[in-house]
């Protein structure tokens, strides 16, 4: 089982480049980024374009965004240490927390305000010539990002025998999430500028332009909500899905010693990174060498059956304790 989705593994386990797949996907979308940023606000400037100027603040946020998500990858890869026991792979969703943070203020509220100026006041423009140009760049280099983003979700997915969907939505690989969300909303808002800046031109009226500028916006809210979401809940502590949980529980009832699984927790800290805590009632009569030789068997088959399992603590509850526990 791979923690990534509550599916199992069927052709072995999860492969330690996952890591280094995510850490190139988000250097890949932050290049591309930080050159259409510059591109869109050149073209901005020159056409007096608010919607050009919304999707440069758009790219701009995307960049920052990759930056954080970049840090959020190598600060969580740090191994545990006396102060952090249990590791640093929850601070990955601190920085993508500040990333889905970014995506709102840098590029939603920014999008929103031009566009209601624009509304309000009009706006003079220029020549759209160098926003069409630049659009057309901005779209096939995003169509390359968004395709690297894709190939890895579509590996990932096909690994765990998954669907792309499935995948995008159980992950806890928020750094993926948030690269094909954002590659996703780079299209669509460069769809919308370009409506926008076509719609003004040819009309003569720059509500097309603000209009344009107000939907870039009310995108972005969107994906910094869902990201947000995303990182908080796993911030917070989340456990694995019911199905997940119920395969690990079947994993103990199979070991000869284990008599019942009285309760069991788990805890994601990471997409290679689970805790599992359990009370168990072993087999009568047992030694107490024989319940740690049944605990050292069930720890190991739990983590061979499931590789994202980092952690097992297991706690031996008596046979009796554990039927007024679950009576």
């Amino acid at each position: 089982m791979d923690l990534r989705t509550d599916q199992p593994v069927e052709a072995g386990v999860p492969q330690s480049g996952g890591n280094a797949e995510s850490t190139v996907t988000v250097v890949v979308a932050g290049l591309c980024n930080l050159g259409v940023a510059v591109a869109k606000a050149v073209a901005g400037l020159v056409s007096g374009s608010g919607a050009m100027l919304s999707e440069a603040a758009h790219s701009l946020a995307d960049t920052v965004t990759e930056v954080l998500l970049f840090l959020s990858l190598k600060r969580s890869s740090r191994p545990a240490d006396d102060a952090h026991p249990f590791g640093y792979g929850r601070e990955r969703y601190v920085w993508a927390l500040l990333a889905s943070f970014a995506t709102f203020i840098g590029g939603a509220v920014f999008s929103v305000t031009d566009g209601v100026q624009t509304l309000l006041h009009g706006e003079d423009l220029g020549s759209p010539l160098a926003s069409y140009l630049v659009l057309a760049v901005a779209f096939l280099l995003e169509s390359l990002a968004l395709a690297r983003t894709v190939r890895q979700v579509r590996g990932e997915a096909g690994r765990l025998g998954v669907s792309g969907g499935r995948y995008l939505r159980r992950t806890p690989d928020t750094a993926v999430k948030a690269v094909f969300l954002e590659d996703v909303a780079a299209l669509i808002g460069l769809a919308l500028a370009f409506g926008g800046v076509l719609g003004t031109e040819l009309t003569g009226d720059p509500a097309w332009d603000g209009a344009a500028s107000l939907l870039i916006g009310v995108l972005l809210a969107w994906v910094a909500v869902v990201l947000a979401r995303a990182n908080a809940s796993l911030l917070i502590g989340r456990a694995l899905p019911q199905t997940a949980e119920d395969r690990i529980s079947a994993t103990l009832r199979e070991q000869p010693q284990v008599g019942q699984v009285v309760e069991l927790v788990t805890l994601v800290s990471g997409p290679q990174d689970v805790l599992v805590a359990a009370k168990v009632a072993f087999r009568e009569p047992a030694t107490a060498r024989d319940v740690e030789l049944a605990c050292e068997e069930a720890e190991r088959a739990i983590r061979a059956a499931h590789p994202a399992v980092v952690r097992v603590y297991l706690d031996p509850t008596p046979g009796q304790v554990a039927d007024r526990l679950t009576g």
